[in-house]
């Protein structure tokens, strides 16, 4: 029996056994994406393959990151007045000061740190692609590097962009699937819209910043062009494993498939 048969098979055995135990509708893929998450049902790589093409991005990337002194950064500078750093585009993220006072806290009469705030404050667009193959849905990872990444490179969504590097102020191209989350209301692909909502971040360090969570699936004969192959098709079971791994997943991830 062909694997994806044999998905179809046991999901429809599946939902007539759970299906009366479910009583939220909040998400209508929960009961399917918790069959996903019970096997390995992939249809384009094993689990040992995935494992071992993320340990040869990280082996392979190029990144170099350095310290150097904050006076010295190119295009940044401090305000005299305030001591606010920013950027000279008026874009990306301040570092200001705070001054806290709590009674809630371990610190009894509160403290005072930098922070980092995103210009605009809503930070970005974090989407995941979700197609089926042969009826057996996949999702569409990044291994991204970033230079605060334990480890350089971890799995990422589909897309994750700020709203400045949406909109082109590091002067850099438009990032990659962005055209599968834009206009979602006007578009006439049945796409289907699975979770959009904002996202909360680490509040200990960004200033009253969210990011938009979405995952999205496209039909089976939709056309997605890979272009390079820092991307993979990756199964739900997969991704779960891949949680228990050194810091391997990146929390946007986490985020959006926390609701299945």
């Amino acid at each position: 029996m062909a694997k994806s048969e044999e998905y179809r098979k046991n999901l429809e055995k599946y939902l007539e056994v759970v299906s009366s135990f479910s009583k939220s509708d909040l998400y209508e893929n929960t009961l399917e994406s918790s069959f996903e998450s019970l096997n390995d049902w992939s249809l384009h790589h094993s689990l040992a393959e995935v494992k071992n093409w993320f340990r040869q991005k990280r082996e392979d990337s190029d990144m170099e990151v350095t310290e150097i002194p904050l006076n010295e950064l190119v295009g940044w500078g401090s305000d005299e007045s305030t001591g606010n750093i920013s950027h000279e585009s008026n874009d990306f993220f301040i570092v200001r000061g705070l001054r806290i006072h709590t009674k809630s806290r371990e610190v009894a009469s509160g403290w005072e740190q930098p922070i980092l705030e995103q210009v605009g404050y809503d930070g970005g667009l974090l989407g995941i692609v979700r197609q089926r193959f042969s009826g057996v849905p996949h999702y569409l990872c990044e291994a991204k590097m970033e230079p605060g990444n334990y480890g350089k490179v971890q799995l990422s969504p589909s897309l994750q962009a700020t709203f400045a590097n949406i909109a082109k102020s590091h002067g850099g191209r438009r990032p990659h699937f962005l055209e599968i989350f834009e206009n979602l209301d006007e578009s006439s692909n049945s796409f289907i819209t699975l979770f959009d909502a904002w996202l909360a971040e680490d509040g200990g360090r960004l200033y009253l910043k969210r990011n938009r969570g979405m995952l999205v699936e496209v039909p089976e004969n939709y056309e997605i062009k890979i272009p390079n192959s820092n991307f993979i098709w990756l199964s739900l079971y997969q991704i779960k494993i891949l949680l228990s791994e050194d810091a391997w997943v990146n929390p946007h991830i986490r985020g959006i498939l926390a609701h299945v």
